[in-house]
């Protein structure tokens, strides 16, 4: 017979462990899980942010925050804007006349000059030499001249005598102009040579300034040299020359008829700094085809030395002053399919979409033609969330930060507020 196996149990200390172990780890989880949420509850209670009675500036449920101005009422400029280059009323190239040694040079480079003004000198001795013949050669037929005249009178007195012939006489007073003639030539000898040694003299034949030396001094320089010594250029006054639109002209002219000058401004090539003040010179007489242009040139005392030659500039002409004229941000004009509008924000902090008409525009500024009054406030930051008759959050006005209010969020169509 097969003899019966009893099961073997396992101990009861074993059983008792299956069971104490999960229940120990769920206990310990519920434990941390409740810790943390009390913990999240008082951190949020002390956050001053999370209260119920802040408001929220751009949040879900919040009216958007935005930033406002003042609407302006001032005289305003309306300008043309054009691009231009300076160009010198003069420029000269100062280039010697006679052929030698160039053995003075008295100017510096960059130096203001006045007409006239000695730049540098030519050795003078080959010409005062060429001076001293030319005189003594006038002295030598002068005296020649003087004895013929005389040899002249004294013949005229034997012929009045019959003491001598006619032809005689006649032969004299021939031989006298020939003399006059010599003479003449001599003058003419010295007044060249004269003028030879004044070419020695390098002078300014313009006032203005100085470029950069060409050739130095001991250099040998000759008439026919390209380069020359120096560039001169006139820079007080200068002329700016600039181009318009052809459809800026015909308001151009009708300003210009008044006989008033027309002010001009020249500001660099990012257009922020001035350089110079001046007045419009002239108008040229035709448009360029290729461009649609007019050329226009402007006059600058250029007292400060602001302006260079060949210099770009940006030009803005002064056409007319619109005045009390109602000016916003060119930031706070939004366009759509109809044309431009602005946000009107109101004292309850109501949202209004006007349209609006433009004017001539200036830097950041535009002028508003209708439908907006001085001392109204627009919005000029913060579009994405705004909608006509909304509400709007002013976080800051003119440049200054505003402190927040509380502002209730608009009750949604067909939902009733829940009454506690």
């Amino acid at each position: 017979m097969n003899a019966l196996v009893e099961p073997t149990l396992s101990p009861p200390s074993s059983r008792l462990l299956r069971f104490i172990f999960p229940a120990t780890l769920l206990t310990i989880a519920l434990t941390a899980a409740g810790f943390y949420a009390g913990h999240s509850a008082e951190s949020k209670a002390a956050t001053p942010e999370s209260g119920a009675g802040k408001p929220k500036r751009g949040g879900d449920g919040g009216a958007p925050a935005v930033a406002v101005e003042t609407v302006t009422q001032a005289d305003f400029p309306v300008y043309l804007n054009g691009l231009g280059t300076v160009t010198a009323l003069r420029t000269v190239t100062v280039k010697p006349r006679v052929d030698g040694e160039l053995v003075r040079v008295v100017f510096s480079e960059g130096q203001m000059v006045k007409q006239g003004d000695l730049l540098a000198e030519i050795d003078p001795r080959p010409f005062q030499v060429q001076l001293q013949q030319a005189e003594g050669q006038l002295l030598r037929d002068e005296a020649l001249l003087k004895n013929a005249e005389l040899d002249h009178t004294r013949y005229q007195t034997l012929l009045a005598q019959d003491s001598i012939a006619a032809q005689q006489v006649m032969a004299q007073e021939t031989q006298v102009k020939q003399y006059r003639g010599s003479v003449e030539m001599d003058k003419a000898q010295v007044n060249n040579a004269k003028l030879q040694l004044s070419y020695a003299r390098l002078t300014a034949p313009i006032a203005g300034r100085v470029g950069l030396r060409q050739i130095d001094q001991g250099n040998l320089v000759r008439a026919g040299d390209v380069n020359g010594l120096v560039v001169i250029t006139q820079l007080q006054p200068i002329n700016v020359v600039f181009t318009l639109p052809e459809d800026k002209v015909q308001s151009l002219i009708q300003r210009r008829s008044s006989n008033q000058p027309i002010p001009v401004e020249a500001y660099d090539r990012a257009g922020k700094a001035r350089l110079a003040v001046g007045k419009l010179l002239a108008l040229d007489n035709q448009i360029d085809p290729g461009t649609g242009t007019l050329k226009l040139k402007a006059q600058f005392d250029n007292s400060e030395g602001t302006l260079f030659a060949n210099q770009f500039v940006n030009v803005k002409m002064l056409l007319d002053t619109l005045h009390d004229a109602t000016q916003v941000s060119s930031a706070a004009i939004q366009y759509d399919s109809q044309g431009a509008f602005v946000y009107v924000v109101g004292p309850d902090a109501g949202v209004q979409q006007r349209r609006v008409s433009l004017g001539p525009s200036e830097a950041d500024k535009v002028v508003v033609l209708s439908n907006l009054a001085a001392h109204e406030t627009i919005v000029v930051q913060g579009f994405d969330r705004l909608r006509d008759g909304g509400l709007a959050d002013i976080a800051e006005k003119d440049g200054q930060a505003v402190a927040a209010t509380l502002l209730k969020p608009q009750a949604q169509p067909g939902k009733r507020e829940r009454r506690s």
